[in-house]
């Protein structure tokens, strides 16, 4: 395991895939910038983490030019088909979670790529995306992750899907050669023909086709009409920082609260590691959570009180609310964990920090034919409620768990960081932050430190505080007595999802730090 961070003088490149990683630093050194790398290592993700992330799902942005010297969001999401309606599932009480009536969204991750290369890019669209085109044709070999994630998961693969990831019934070995002929060729459709290759040629086409075959929603008007957008972050100050965030439909705005909640607390008088320190960091997130369940949605649909919600009394009310020595007894629903976070910084200054997802692993368990493309199964968790705030309408985006972060200080990037997790975003994301900004940890450090995260996953009744056994049986004893239902987790434990981190000091000094529960690379000069 990695203790100590990767330093470097101009450029960082961090991902949960060394690969992707290696691919990113590649276009740096062809003469590429942060922007340029960045898709390099989304795109890459898509081929050698498919578990994860890929074309069929969402991305999220956050990017920092410092010719323009301010930070912008781009939201990579879809947007539920025009035909897709509540009486579609007319008597079951939720969507499907998987299978084809679950990729309801269209994908917004071509999208995005075109969005951010073309507006702050150097190299061409095809020259970022070759080595996702070299790894998907040649092969690459198999991650430890993508193995587990296959047997975890391979009974939700439909026939087209299971053909590719389980071969023979099963994947491939650890470290096998694994290539995706298909995916390939769709990508190299995508290199040539842009992004409207995907949305309004062949791709689309083939994907409205295996679509209206298999039973599912989506439609080609679905593809044609599609577009994310370049959007205001949603920020607040902590410490003498910036934090940032993507605006709603994104939770960002939930660590945000976190944050204004836990700033009327004096960490100098709190342990780092201690059973305070993971104490008021839960009882804060589940004060943002609360909230945040009962707003977010589409805010063209619905209005989103940021307003009132980022406002720093509200969050002196909130702080005022907690109690040192009892949890409260709060509540959330379970949320897909399985992502990919990312971030690159490069010798002009420039900085990204990014992060995409299929929802669950491997998203609906759909292929879209012989394209290649997972689908993703995000709009599974609009509700069928029509009261609900996040109920399913035609054409609108669903309640979105990826929120990449950036927190700035003088105007200019010193953290980038997130993580894989639905629920465990917020609560990882508030863990480095503190970790960093309040303990000096580094980058590495502050991710290996142990980790918790609180709420109810699939199938469980009740809001557990997993938390790794490394933070000591007096914290998990003291959690416990406060009232927190405590479930003592592996010293490193998959749920905790997979963090990484990028800081950059007074002297430019970029330092990577990566998660030693994943395939990542920290790689920086």
């Amino acid at each position: 395991m990695t203790t100590g961070p990767v330093i470097g003088t101009k450029t960082m490149v961090v991902s949960p895939h060394y690969l992707a990683s290696a691919a990113g630093a590649g276009i740096l050194q062809k003469g590429g910038n942060a922007f340029d790398a960045a898709v390099a290592v989304s795109a890459t993700l898509a081929v050698v983490y498919p578990h994860m992330t890929g074309l069929g799902g969402d991305a999220f942005w956050l990017t920092y030019s410092a010719g323009e010297g301010s930070v912008r969001a781009y939201n990579g999401s879809g947007r539920s088909g025009y035909g897709v309606r509540r009486d579609r599932y007319a008597g079951e009480a939720a969507i499907p979670r998987r299978g084809i009536r679950s990729a309801i969204t269209v994908p917004g991750m071509a999208d995005s790529w075109a969005a951010v290369q073309r507006q702050y890019g150097r190299l061409t669209f095809a020259e970022v995306l070759e080595p996702a085109i070299g790894y998907a044709s040649a092969g690459f070999p198999l991650s430890p992750d993508q193995y587990g994630g296959s047997i975890l998961a391979g009974a939700a693969l439909t026939p087209e899907a299971a053909a590719i990831y389980l071969p023979g019934g099963r994947p491939p070995a650890v470290h096998g050669k694994f290539v995706q002929t298909q995916l390939a060729g769709t990508l190299q459709l995508l290199a040539a023909g842009g992004r409207d290759a995907f949305y309004k040629g062949a791709i689309a086409q083939n994907i409205a086709n295996y679509m209206h075959a298999a039973g599912g929603y989506l439609t080609r008007d679905d593809f044609a009409d599609h577009h994310g957008e370049w959007v205001d972050p949603v920020s607040t100050d902590y410490h003498g920082h910036t934090v940032y965030q993507a605006p709603p439909n994104s939770q960002g705005f939930a660590a945000l609260m976190a944050l204004n909640i836990l700033e009327h607390f004096d960490f100098g008088n709190i342990e780092q590691g201690s059973y305070e320190y993971y104490h008021l960091l839960a009882e804060a997130l589940k004060l943002s959570f609360r909230d945040r369940d009962q707003v977010l949605t589409d805010p063209t649909f619905h209005k989103v009180p940021l307003d009132q919600l980022l406002d720093k009394q509200y969050g002196g009310q909130l702080a005022a609310s907690i109690s040192m020595q009892r949890a409260a007894a709060l509540g959330s629903e379970p949320i897909g964990r399985d992502t990919a976070y990312a971030a690159v910084v490069d010798g002009e200054g420039n900085a990204v920090s990014f992060i995409q997802s299929l929802y669950f692993e491997f998203g609906s368990g759909a292929v879209a034919g012989e394209t290649g493309i997972l689908l993703q199964n995000r709009g599974s968790f609009f509700s069928l409620d029509p009261a609900h705030i996040n109920t399913l309408e035609p054409h609108k985006r669903t309640f979105h768990t990826l929120m990449p972060a950036m927190a700035c200080k003088d105007g200019k990037p010193a953290f980038l960081y997130g993580t894989q997790g639905g629920e465990g975003q917020p609560q990882t994301q508030t863990m480095l932050l503190t970790r960093m900004l309040h303990y000096g940890m580094n980058p590495q450090e502050a991710v290996n430190a142990p980790r918790f995260v609180w709420g109810r996953t699939w199938g469980e009744p009740t809001q557990e505080l997993k938390v790794e056994k490394r933070v000591g049986q007096h914290v998990l004893d003291d959690l416990a007595t406060a009232g927190h239902i405590v479930r003592q987790a592996e010293e490193y434990d998959g749920i905790m999802g997979h963090a990484h981190a990028i800081a950059i000091d007074g002297n430019g000094y970029r330092s990577g730090g990566t998660d030693p529960r994943c395939d990542g690379a920290a790689i920086g000069w």
